[in-house]
């Protein structure tokens, strides 16, 4: 047996909770008045905070309480106002409070790991900022945490507080730096329960592809490959145009064993003339997002301040705030408005030239709302010319390539990936549409044979058959209307939000499983499915993301979610 475990508190742990509480925070430190009952509790744990629990041989012996910013209030608001404490204004922030640990296991490693299961549990629903309330008599332990003073104290009872703060990022390199060493030691020791890996992995942006752990990442094991749905990445269901398959079983050796045109000037080609644009402004790279680092890194700097919609994908928010280290602003979308991008709160948050970039996703991912084309020609009127735009185009072929914005205006830049529209994800092939001498800048830092012959050979026979693609693009949204109907029937307490590209959005109710938790349940029934919990707080850990797939993976999914629900 583990020495250790971790895992959420259920309602049967409120009893031991509150007298616990009682024990440590009214009768050992005079914070609160004792009571007749002997339990402590308050109007927090009626509004969806979160409890974990350390234990050891299975018997609790401490726990620490979250509070998400979807619970609409805070601990802190008993003591301290917004404006003396602004942050608590943002949508990010999450509260951690009341620690507490049985005296006998004080000198143990139950607080630290109560302490790092928090962290754990904030990064799991996309939390980028943690504000607590420590004693002041421990500050020396939430220092070495990463935790900072704010400068704000609060006085309760005979107990004294520190109001500190950190970003999830932050704390989770300390982290890494100071204590990885010690948590690969003693995490064999865990019994590690909670609905969030215990490690974040890898380091970086967090994307589908899950499924391959079905399939096996060493290719040893193809076949599994039939075994399993991959609704977790948004890859096409159908397969490229027919013109793609030829040209690819055409001599694969030789385009083994070529090189390819050394800037791709064939497919820039192709590219300019199926979208009318001149021939100059076209940057092509392997994927999109070796273009967002390759022309983000060259046009911004940490003093740069960036606008993201939020949710949005999360390769603009790392590479902006993580890899670059801008300042990053986030126009909220919201469930309550069914994720709508608000063109009027767009305008005004970009009129002012406040930013160097605009991030616009069109449809956006993972949301799926979108705005038409002459909407966001209005509003991209409106911004000062220093703002460059960048607009994210990967889905517009499933709203219609008549919404896209390539080519209009001198500060915009028009992102466009060939791999989920034109089923060329495994080739790896995207390309910008920018103004001429923004285009030069970008290629002179495009280094040679970026793409490769059979992704070149591949995306030229894509682009010259464009009604194979629209009669699938069409043939999607008939399939996700189907699927989105299926899904709500296996239950009616579901939020099934259709997206307007190749997948939707199913938001748990919040008295069922948490979104990774389902997803860790679909998987037993070989379905991969997409947790958005860490892209964004928005989507309050109980959201997940189903692409659309052919109508027998798409029963597989139906299926999944009826034995799971």
């Amino acid at each position: 047996m583990a020495r250790w475990g971790l895992r959420a508190g259920t309602a049967a742990d409120r009893d031991w909770i509150f007298r616990l509480r009682h024990a440590v925070y009214a009768e050992e430190l005079g914070q609160h008045a004792t009571t007749e009952a002997g339990r402590l509790s308050d109007a927090m744990d009626g509004l969806g905070v979160v409890y974990l629990v350390v234990t050891s041989a299975d018997i609790p012996v401490g726990f620490v309480s979250i509070t998400p910013p979807w619970a609409g209030r805070w601990s802190l608001d008993k003591y301290l106002s917004r404006a003396e404490l602004p942050v608590l204004d943002e949508p990010d922030v999450f509260e951690v409070r009341i620690l507490t640990v049985e005296p006998r296991w004080r000198r143990t490693v139950a607080g630290p790991w109560l302490m790092y299961a928090a962290l754990r549990w904030v990064q799991s629903r996309g939390g980028r900022r943690m504000v607590a309330m420590g004693r002041a008599d421990l500050g020396g332990m939430y220092r070495a945490a990463g935790l900072r003073p704010t400068g704000q104290t609060v006085v309760s009872g005979a107990v004294t507080f520190e109001v500190m703060m950190a970003t999830v990022g932050e704390l989770a390199e300390r982290i890494r730096q100071r204590y990885g060493a010690a948590l690969d030691r003693l995490a064999p020791d865990v019994d590690w329960c909670l609905d969030v890996p215990m490690r974040t992995g890898a380091d970086g942006c967090l994307h589908g592809g899950a499924s391959f752990e079905g399939v096996g990442a060493d290719f040893r094991h193809l076949h599994r490959r039939h075994e399993v749905v991959a609704a977790d990445v948004l890859d096409a269901w159908f397969p490229p145009a027919p013109g793609v398959l030829a040209a690819l079983a055409d001599d694969p050796a030789w385009q083994a064993r070529t090189s390819p045109p050394v800037d791709a000037a064939g497919l820039r080609a192709e590219i300019a003339a199926t979208r009318g644009v001149p021939e100059d402004s076209v940057t092509v790279g392997a994927g999109s997002s070796d273009l967002i680092f390759r022309a983000f890194r060259q046009w911004l700097t940490p003093d740069s301040r960036v606008l993201l919609l939020d949710p949005g994908y999360g390769e603009y928010a790392h590479v902006t705030a993580e890899v670059i280290g801008c300042e990053v602003d986030r126009l909220p979308l919201t469930r309550a408005e069914r994720w709508r991008i608000d063109p009027d709160r767009l305008a005004a948050a970009l009129a002012g030239g406040a930013y160097d970039l605009a991030v616009l996703i069109n449809p956006n991912n993972p949301t799926g709302g979108w705005l038409p084309a002459t909407t966001l020609r209005e509003v991209i009127a409106q911004v000062p010319r220093q703002t460059r735009v960048w607009v994210d185009e990967a889905y517009v072929g499933y709203i219609g390539l008549e919404h896209s914005l390539a080519g209009a205006a001198p500060n915009v830049t028009v992102c466009t990936s060939m791999s989920k529209m034109y089923a060329l994800s495994g080739m790896r092939v995207a390309y910008l549409v920018s103004d001429p001498a923004t285009a030069a800048g970008l290629r002179r830092w495009t280094p040679p044979w970026a793409v490769s012959l059979p992704a070149q050979l591949a995306a030229v026979a894509a682009l010259r058959d464009p009604a194979y693609y629209a009669a699938r693009w069409r043939e999607t949204a008939s399939l996700r209307a189907d699927l989105a109907a299926a899904l709500q029937a296996t239950d009616r307490a579901f939020q099934v939000d259709p997206a307007a590209a190749n997948f939707l959005l199913v938001t748990m109710p919040g008295y069922a499983k948490s979104a990774p938790r389902f997803v860790e349940e679909c998987r037993r029934h070989g379905v991969y499915l997409r947790d958005l919990s860490p892209m964004s707080p928005a989507f309050e850990g109980r959201t997940v993301r189903v692409a659309v797939k052919d109508p027998a993976a798409n029963a597989r999914i139906v299926a999944a979610f009826a034995a799971v629900a």
